[in-house]
C-alpha cells in the first residue's frame, strides 16, 4: 500500500528530512526449527542499556492519552537486548475491514501492510542464495513465456533488480487514494489476472532511471518466487524464513476470488516477529548460526540504488526505504533502512546506534497525521539515547 509522506526532524541527535510522493526439508532444517522455537529475547532495563526512562515514560503517557493516536505496539531493541515492549488498545483493520477496538498484546497478529514488500524481497534473497533464481540481472520474462507478447521495446529490459528497486519505468499511479478507481494497485487487485495487468503496463522511462512507488513490482516478485520454487509466497516464506526465525503464526490475505496472496500488503505478523526480522538484517543475514541471507544481499538490500525526495535525501534499496541521517554519536551521515507500511507499521534498523525499533499502529490511509509512528522515533526514542 502507499507509504505516508514523511517530514521528520530531530534536533541535536538525528536530522531526518523526508519527502515521499506518496507508503524439501533436511535434518539440518529440523534442527534449526528446534532451536528457533526455543529462541528468547535477551532483555535489559532502559537504564542498563543507557536509555533515558523519563523520555520513554513520556512516550507511553502520550500514546495512552491519545496525543499520539492509535499506536498499537512499540518495541525497542538496543545492542541485541529488548529494552522496551508495550501494547495498547486501539481501532484496527484487517486489510481495510474494521476489527473495532482491539486490545493488542504480544501474541496479536497485526496487518503489516507494505512491510510485506520487505518480506517478499527477503524471500527473493533466500531463493537467490539457494540457487532457485540465477541472477538479479535475469529478465523477468524468463519466468513468463506465456506473456512473451509483452516482451517488446523497453519492457524487454526489465530485470528482477528493477522490480526490487521499483525502477521498472512502468506507468503506475499509487499517488491517489485507494478509494479512487485510478489507483493502479486497486486496478491490479480488481483484475482477472493481476500478473498480466502488471506486465502489460506501458513504460514511461528506461528501466533503472526513475523510481515510482509500485506495488505491482512486489506482486511480480512473489510470482517469480512461485515459478522458481513451486510454492506461493506465503508457503515459501513460512518454510524458508518464518520457520528458521521461530515465527509460528502468520496470515497472508488473498486477492478477492483468487488463490493468490496479496504480496504487496496482505501479510499479518506479531510485533515480536517483526523484531526478529529486523534482527536478521542487523546480524548480516545470520540467525542461530545459519546464514539465511548472504552478506552481499544484506548490503545491497540496504544500499540506496536510487535517490529521490527533497534534496535527494530519501533512497530505496530492495523494497526497503533508506533514510539519510546525521548523528552526534557518529559525526557523519549514515543510512537508516526501514520497512514501511501504511497506517504506521515500521521497522527501523540503525546499525550505527545498535537500535531496532518496531512500531505498529492503526492510522491507515491517514497521510496528514503529524504525531505518528515517525514522530515517536523523533520526539522520544532518539532523545532517550542522548538524555542520560
Amino acid at each position: 500500500m502507499k507509504p505516508p509522506k514523511f517530514s521528520v526532524f530531530l534536533s541535536s541527535f538525528l536530522l531526518l528530512s523526508f519527502l515521499l510522493a506518496c507508503q524439501e526439508k533436511t535434518p539440518q532444517q529440523k534442527d534449526t526449527l528446534t532451536v528457533a522455537k526455543d529462541f528468547k529475547f535477551e532483555t535489559a532495563s532502559l537504564s542498563q542499556i543507557g536509555l533515558d526512562s523519563i523520555q520513554i515514560n513520556k512516550m507511553e503517557d502520550s500514546i495512552k492519552s491519545g496525543s499520539y493516536p492509535n499506536i498499537h505496539s512499540v518495541l525497542i531493541l538496543k545492542n541485541q537486548k529488548l529494552v522496551y515492549e508495550a501494547y495498547f488498545k486501539g481501532h484496527d483493520e484487517l486489510w481495510g475491514d474494521s476489527l473495532g477496538v482491539v486490545q493488542h498484546h504480544k501474541d496479536s497478529l497485526h496487518d503489516v501492510r507494505s512491510v510485506s514488500k520487505s518480506i517478499v524481497a527477503t524471500c527473493v534473497g533466500i531463493a537467490l542464495k539457494q540457487g532457485k533464481i540465477d541472477s538479479l540481472s535475469q529478465s523477468i520474462f524468463d519466468f513468463y513465456p506465456e506473456y512473451v507478447k509483452y516482451k517488446i521495446g523497453l519492457r524487454s529490459q526489465i530485470t528482477i533488480e528493477h522490480l526490487l528497486t521499483m525502477t521498472t519505468g512502468m506507468e503506475w499511479n499509487e499517488n491517489v487514494p485507494y478509494t479512487d478507481p485510478r489507483n493502479s494497485e486497486i486496478q491490479m487487485t480488481s483484475s482477472e489476472d493481476p500478473i498480466e495487468f502488471v506486465l502489460s503496463r506501458p513504460l514511461l522511462s528506461n528501466p533503472g532511471e526513475k523510481w515510482e512507488y509500485n506495488g505491482g513490482t512486489t506482486q511480480l516478485l512473489a510470482s517469480i518466487i512461485e515459478r522458481a520454487t513451486g510454492k506461493n509466497i506465503h508457503e515459501y516464506a513460512k518454510e524458508n524464513l518464518f520457520t528458521p526465525l521461530g515465527i509460528t503464526g502468520s496470515e497472508w490475505t488473498q486477492f478477492p476470488g483468487l488463490d493468490l496472496p496479496a504480496a504487496a500488503s496482505g501479510l499479518r505478523l506479531k510485533s515480536r516477529d517483526l523484531m526478529k526480522f529486523g534482527m536478521l538484517y542487523a546480524n548480516q543475514g545470520q540467525w542461530n548460526g545459519k546464514q539465511l541471507l548472504s552478506k552481499s544481499w544484506v548490503k545491497n538490500a540496504f544500499q540506496p540504488h536510487i535517490w529521490f525526495g527533497r534534496n535527494n535525501n530519501v533512497g530505496y534499496g530492495y523494497q526497503f526505504w533508506i533514510f539519510k541521517a546525521n548523528t552526534i554519536s557518529s559525526g557523519h551521515d549514515h543510512l537508516i533502512p526501514a520497512a514501511v507500511g501504511n497506517g504506521g507499521q515500521r521497522i527501523y534498523i540503525d546499525s550505527d546506534t545498535g537500535l531496532i525499533v518496531v512500531i505498529t499502529a492503526g492510522n491507515y490511509n491517514n497521510w496528514t497525521l503529524k504525531k505518528d509512528s515517525e514522530a515517536l522515533l523523533v520526539d522520544f526514542i532518539y532523545p532517550a539515547l542522548i538524555s542520560n
